[in-house]
C-alpha cells in the first residue's frame, strides 16, 4: 500500500516540473521569435534610414556602424531580455510588471550613449529611434507572455 502512496507524490512532483519546465521553454520560444522580429525590424530601419542619407559614422574612429553591427547587437541584446523576463518568471511575484519597469529603465539608459557619442543630428536622431525599435517589439510581447503564465 505504501508504494501506491510514494507513486502519487513522485507523479505530483514530476508533473509539477514538467508544468514549470513548460512555461520556461515556452517563454524562451516566444521571446526568440520576438528577437527575431526584432532584428529584422531594427535592421530594416537602419537600412530605411541609411538609404534616407544618415550615414552612422560615429566620430571617435570615423567608423559608419555595418548594418550587421544593428543586427549582432538587437540579438544579443534581445536575448539578454529574453533572460531577464526568465529570471523574473522564476523568482518574482509579479514578474510582468517587475520586467516592464526593468527594461523601460535599461531602454532609457541604452539611449545615452548616442546622446554623447558626438554624431551628427541626424545619426542620433536615428539611433535613438533604433534604440525603441526592438524596445517596442520586445518589451510588450514578453510582459504579455509573463502576464499569461503567471494568472
Amino acid at each position: 500500500m505504501s508504494s501506491t502512496n510514494d507513486t502519487g507524490i513522485v507523479a505530483d512532483r514530476t508533473s509539477g516540473r514538467t508544468g514549470r519546465t513548460h512555461r520556461y521553454r515556452s517563454l524562451v520560444g516566444v521571446g526568440l521569435l520576438a528577437a527575431l522580429v526584432a532584428v529584422v525590424a531594427t535592421t530594416l530601419a537602419a537600412a530605411l534610414a541609411r538609404a534616407a542619407g544618415v550615414d552612422f559614422e560615429i566620430p571617435d574612429g570615423g567608423e559608419k556602424i555595418p548594418l550587421g553591427g544593428f543586427a549582432f547587437v538587437t540579438g544579443v541584446f534581445s536575448v539578454v531580455g529574453v533572460v531577464i523576463a526568465v529570471a523574473f518568471l522564476r523568482w518574482s511575484a509579479r514578474p510582468a510588471d517587475r520586467f516592464v519597469w526593468t527594461t523601460v529603465a535599461l531602454t532609457a539608459i541604452s539611449m545615452v550613449p548616442p546622446l554623447l557619442s558626438g554624431a551628427d543630428a541626424a545619426t542620433v536622431a536615428a539611433l535613438l529611434a533604433l534604440h525603441l525599435v526592438p524596445a517596442a517589439v520586445m518589451i510588450p510581447t514578453l510582459a504579455r507572455s509573463l502576464r499569461a503564465r503567471t494568472g
